[in-house]
């Protein structure tokens, strides 16, 4: 009988061993596998240099991304360029501030740093200027030659009391209003030759020397007697008009008549 079963456990032991699936060996790459367990690291004890060092790493290496990202994404434009233009002047009806440097033309540029002033001296010449600038109210002698100046207007010399010379030679002046030079109580010299002049305005007494040669005074250009209260007139520059008298009577301080 003990026999009997000791057959049966052991037929039945073999049949469980052959049914037994066979499986694939598995390979697994992990550095931890060969390490016994208890040296395996615990899961919550970790070192806090290493870590910050990490922390800093990453922190360090997604800086220049971050800013390159910010920087790409508004590029930059260049800012057109503005057209340099010619000062704008004024034409003496308006009163102007005065300054260091004089008063300021309607673009803000003050006379003296458009022209040259010397002491109480403006210089103009040769500047391209379409009208009479803001003067300096101490100035004394004027000049301004060779522009393109069409018209004097009344108050392009107000308030000038201390004005002695004018000069405004080789400009395009046509027409000059009657009171542009009335009003200045010193001014003794007057040069406007080589203009296209067809009428005189009422002049001062003061003046001493007169020359508007070169002009498009006719018959009526010079009104009657227009000199004669001139006492102090010694210099008078009436050629290459179209005169056909001399204004009579003249003053008896006059020195020098230049028809031709």
């Amino acid at each position: 009988m003990q026999t009997f079963v000791n057959i049966f456990l052991g037929f039945f032991i073999f049949e469980s061993v052959g049914a037994a699936p066979i499986s694939d060996t598995i390979i697994y790459d992990s550095e931890f596998y060969d390490i016994p367990f208890g040296e395996l690291p615990h899961p919550f004890v970790y070192d806090e240099n290493e870590q910050s060092d990490q922390l800093e790493t990453e922190i360090r290496t997604a800086l220049p991304a971050i800013i390159q990202e910010s920087y790409s994404s508004a590029p930059l434009t260049e800012e057109p360029d503005e057209e340099a233009s010619t000062p704008k002047l004024i034409d003496g009806s308006s009163a102007q501030g005065s300054g260091v440097l004089g008063p300021q033309t309607q673009d803000g540029l003050p006379t003296c740093l458009l022209c040259t002033c010397l002491g109480t001296t403006v210089y103009c010449d040769d500047h391209e200027l379409d009208a009479i600038p803001p003067l300096p109210k101490k100035t004394t002698y004027f000049y301004s030659r060779y522009n393109r100046i069409r018209k004097i207007n009344r108050n392009d010399f107000a308030n000038l009391n201390n004005l002695k010379r004018i000069d405004l030679t080789a400009n395009f002046i046509s027409e000059i209003h009657e009171d542009a030079f009335r009003r200045l109580p010193q001014l003794e010299e007057l040069v406007l030759r080589d203009n296209r002049i067809r009428q005189l305005p009422e002049l001062p007494p003061t003046l001493t020397f007169i020359d508007v040669s070169k002009n498009r005074l006719g018959r009526k250009g010079i009104r009657n007697e227009a000199f004669k209260d001139l006492h102090e007139l010694q210099h008078l520059y009436i050629t290459d008009n179209n005169l056909d008298h001399i204004p009579l009577p003249l003053p008896e301080s006059l020195q020098a008549l230049h028809l031709q």
